[in-house]
Formats: C-alpha cells, structure tokens, sequence
C-alpha cells in the first residue's frame, strides 16, 4: 500500500474531524430526549399516568427510537453502499435535526391529550431513522481515508460524538434545571431542543465540504456496486454480522446504565436532585472525548480485541462496586462510580469498535454491514437498557443488584462474540473481498465535489 503524502494526511484530518463533529451534534439531537425521557417526559407527555408507570412509559418511548434505527440503518446502508457515503450523511443529519427542533415545539398532555404522547413518538421515531443512517457512514468516512496502521486512531474520532454529544446534552440539560422547577418544566426544558437548530445549520456546512471516501469511489469508478447489499452481507459474511451484534451488547448496555438510567435511578430511586447524576455524567463524557482516541491509538499497536477484552472485563469486575457507590446517595461517590464506568472503562470498550467493524466487510456492503451491527443490535443492547435495568430494579425491590449481574452476563457474550472474531488491525481493507479473491490493489479513485 502506498504511503500517506503530507496532503493526505491533512485531508485525512479534515474529514475525521468534519465526522466527529457531524456525529457530536446528531448524539446531542439523540441523547437530550434520553435525558428529558427520565426528567421530563413522564410528567409531562405521561401525566397522566402513575409517577412510576410514566417513568417506564416514557423509557420505553426512548426505545421507540432504538427500534426505528435499523430501518434507518437499512435504508441508508443501502444506498450510501450504492451512491455514496456523503450524500446520505447529509441527508441523515437533515432528518435528526428536523425531529429534534419539532420536539422542543410539541404541547404537552395537558393541551392536547393524547396527540402529545402520539407527536413525540412519531418524532422519536424519526431521530431513531437519522441516527440509524449516521453511524455508519461517519466511521467510514474517517477509516476509510485513513491508512493502514492508523485507522483505529482515526476511526475512533467519529466515536468521540457519542461522549461529546452526550456531554453537550448533559450540559444543556445541567443548565436549564438550574431553573426553578415550575420555570424548567413549563419552559426551559425545550431549550436543548430547539437549540438543535442552529446545530444543524453548523452540520450542514460541515459536511457538504468533505469529499467522497477514496474506497468507495474506486468501487463506482470499477462499477463494482452490489445490485442489494443487505441481500450480499447475508449471503456472503453472516457470521461477521452476528457476532460483531455481539460485540456491540456490553458496548450499548454500559453507555445506556450509566449515561441514561443511572440519571433516572438517583433522581427517582435515591430521591436525590435531578442534577446530581448529570454532574459525573458530564465529568465522564469529557473523559471520554480525551480518551477515546488514545484508546483507539492503542487498538492500533496492541490490536482491537486486546483493548476491547480490557473494558469489557473492567466493567464486569466494576459494575457491583459501581452500584454500591451509587446507593450510598454521597454526590463524590456517585460521581466516582459513572466517571470511572462511562469514562474510562467505555472508552476502551467502545474506542476500537470502529475500525474492528469496518475491517470486518467488503467496502461493497461495508456500509450496510457497519450499520446493521450497530444499529440492529441497538435494540437489545442499547434501546431496551433502560427499561429492561428499571424492571429488574422494581423486581428487586428497589435494589440493583439483578441489573448489575444481567450486565456481568452481556459481558461474558460479547467477549465469547469477540473471541470467534478474526483480528482485524493488520487487514488491508482495499483488498479484502467476501468471496475470498485478491482485489485490486491500484491507487484510489478520489471523487470530485459534486
């Protein structure tokens, strides 16, 4: 393969860094209805409902948006593997946004019954189709640039927007609760919503002045496109696509304990104020924007499932610990147990993930295959967290010790997942083909701006 020129590493720069901040501002759009689900939503949009049956209610329209993300992830896998990555970026940055502002704008159960509930479902639904259509096309657009030897570095960047949108979310949300309750339940919580809109504005800009990735302007230059990629990635590599589902199970499942239920948990379960989790949950975030890049650096030399083993393993060894931090209510002590679960554990878990999943596909079905793993296990992995960790939580009298060894179970099967899995950091995703072939090894086709 031929080496990098000084202007391609600054082109490789650029469009990391255009991914990682079109990924911030799309899992800000994402996280701040986590986060208004558990504070918000239930008083609200569910008011009608007993305190604790809308708190489940109102998580279980969070996961509305888990369900939605594979239709999105079909959709735009399908012709971003067909068309191209770029325009379905922009296309998906469009709908997320849109959704967003227009749930910042909806009247509430008291005004309109039960249309309320109805319009952020049908809005929730829509984050879920725009989100399901980023992740995959943000990843390749960063490991695809970049080279061999580097992409778990740069494919980490776009992994950054999940701990920086969840930080601008955290942040938001931290903010407007300083309000006075009345002021932050009649008002102020639409703010993080509607400012979704300026983001957007910034978004587009950013990503329309990026270019196609090289690998996949060498498949249209070749005319080498599949006919249905999800038809091809079924055919041809399900073995990638369930295991790599695996992977993705202790991945969603820490992210969502920590950033979204654990916020719910203090507030409802401890009786503490709404912001005292938010605190570590930002403090955690802000690791994670640092450390996520290292981590992926580190997939580079030691290899993605070595990193990847080392946080799966600390958060099984950690989830206990972490929650009897959190039931003794002292503020530094919850904040210690989500800094060191979301912030420095997941950052390992997560940080190679990128690179291992895109190394994992044929470029021609590369965009469906990312996606599909991501977003299809979304649904068990991430979107039911909440829920599912509420249940168990109720069914163990308020304790949450049964969620803490349902976290150490999904562990142990994303690590088995990992095992089955080939090591992927020294592939030459240029060459690699599904069918076994060599393919060609000539210099990238770099598409011209459209």
């Amino acid at each position: 393969m031929a080496s990098s020129t000084p202007s391609e590493s600054v082109s490789v720069k650029k469009v990391a860094l255009a991914s990682s901040i079109g990924a911030s501002i799309e899992w800000y759009d994402f996280f701040i209805y986590g986060t208004a689900a558990g504070l918000v939503f239930n008083k609200l949009f569910f008011s009608n409902l007993e305190a604790g049956v809308g708190t489940l209610v109102a998580f279980a329209t969070f996961a509305v948006g888990f369900l939605a993300r594979p239709l999105g992830s079909l959709v735009f896998g399908h012709f971003g593997d067909r068309i191209g990555r770029k325009k379905m970026l922009i296309m998906t940055l469009f709908i997320m946004g849109a959704g967003t502002v227009v749930i910042g704008l909806l009247p509430t159960y008291d005004a309109i019954g039960l249309w309320a509930p109805a319009l952020l479902v049908l809005m929730r639904v829509l984050q879920g189709i725009g989100v399901g259509g980023e992740y995959g096309g943000a990843v390749l657009m960063a490991v695809e640039y970049a080279p061999q030897g580097r992409r778990g570095f740069y494919g980490s960047w776009p992994q950054v927007g999940v701990p920086a949108g969840l930080l601008m979310a955290s942040g938001a949300f931290g903010l407007v609760s300083l309000l006075p309750e009345d002021a932050f339940l009649a008002w102020g919580w639409r703010l993080p919503f509607l400012a979704s809109a300026l983001l957007l504005i910034v978004g587009m800009y950013i990503r329309l002045s990026v270019l196609e990735t090289p690998a996949f302007a060498r498949v249209r230059h070749e005319q080498e496109e599949v006919k249905v990629p999800m038809v091809t990635l079924l055919r041809t590599q399900p073995k990638e696509l369930i295991l790599g589902m695996g992977t993705r199970w202790i991945e969603g499942l820490t992210f969502n304990a920590y950033g979204v239920f654990v916020v719910s948990y203090v507030a409802n379960n401890l009786g503490l104020e709404s912001g005292t989790a938010l605190g570590g949950v930002i403090i955690a975030a802000a690791v994670g924007v640092l450390l996520i890049p290292v981590c992926g650096a580190l997939s580079d030399r030691f290899g993605r499932k070595a990193v990847y083993r080392v946080g799966a393993i600390g958060i099984a060894v950690f989830v206990f610990p972490s929650f009897w931090l959190i039931q003794t209510g002292v503020t530094a002590l919850i904040w210690l147990s989500i800094i060191v679960s979301l912030g420095f554990v997941y950052a390992a878990i997560y940080a190679p993930l990128a690179a291992f999943w895109a190394e994992l596909f044929d470029t021609r079905i590369r965009y469906t295959g990312v996606g599909s793993v991501y977003q299809f296990s979304g649904i068990f992995a991430s979107g039911l967290t909440p829920l599912i960790a509420a249940l168990l939580v109720e069914a163990n009298g308020g304790e949450p010790w049964l969620f803490a060894g349902y976290t150490v179970i999904a562990a142990v099967v994303s690590l088995v997942a990992a095992h089955f899995l080939p090591e992927t950091s020294q592939r030459d995703i240029s060459t690699f083909d599904y069918t076994g072939a060599t393919r060609s090894t000539a210099e990238p086709v770099v598409a011209s701006r459209p």
